[in-house]
């Protein structure tokens, strides 16, 4: 029985973080906002975590605010960032992700929200319900770490597409110069062998 209800619950935890850790990839017009918002209850807590990979500078504002509007967190032009908070009131938590500075670029924003559904008599927890605890939250984190690695790398493979289409463009320039030169200089030659006749 007591197996049963144990594996029960180390499914439910389980569940829980793999409910409670989402990712999601936006794109945030110029001159525009998005929000989002989690329902929190008190001692709830929420871990904002986001990038940049794609848009302009690489940079947004991001903030979060409680129920009431107050804004618990505010990163300004940033191209990663992370925001955690512990609920301290009931209700619907948001947080926006602006590219109102912009006039052009649009951007994109790879984002997760992790959770802690807080849960009163924390410290009668049977160890291995807190040890597995200890593993979905490693679990998420070597998640995250390989969301912001795909990020990065997509950052620089445009960045490397970018250099190399540049190069090649200067190249071809270049091709075009110096064979106009070339047939300059072969025309301006030409003419102080022509013999000159007068008349």
């Amino acid at each position: 029985m007591y197996t049963h209800s144990f594996l029960l619950s180390c499914l439910s935890l389980i569940f829980l973080f793999s409910s409670l850790a989402s990712a999601h990839l936006i794109e945030v017009p110029a001159g525009k906002k998005e929000c989002f918002f989690e329902d929190l209850h008190v001692h709830d807590k929420m871990t904002v975590t986001y990038q940049v990979g794609d848009g302009g500078h690489l940079d947004i504002d991001f903030w979060l605010s409680d129920p009431t509007g107050k804004v618990l967190g505010k990163q300004i032009r940033q191209s990663t960032g992370q925001l955690a908070i512990t609920a301290e009131k009931d209700g619907r938590h948001e947080y926006c992700f602006s590219n109102q500075m912009s006039a052009i670029a649009d951007k994109m924003v790879s984002f997760n929200v992790h959770g802690v559904i807080y849960v009163t008599g924390d410290d009668v927890v049977a160890p291995i319900e807190r040890e597995i605890r200890k593993l979905a939250a490693g679990l998420v984190s070597v998640k995250d770490e390989q969301e912001y690695i795909v990020v990065r790398e997509r950052t620089h493979r445009n960045t490397a597409e970018s250099t190399n289409s540049r190069v090649k463009w200067w190249s071809i320039l270049q091709a075009i110069v110096l064979f106009s030169v070339v047939a300059w200089q072969v025309f301006y030659l030409k003419s102080f062998f022509e013999v000159k006749r007068v008349i």
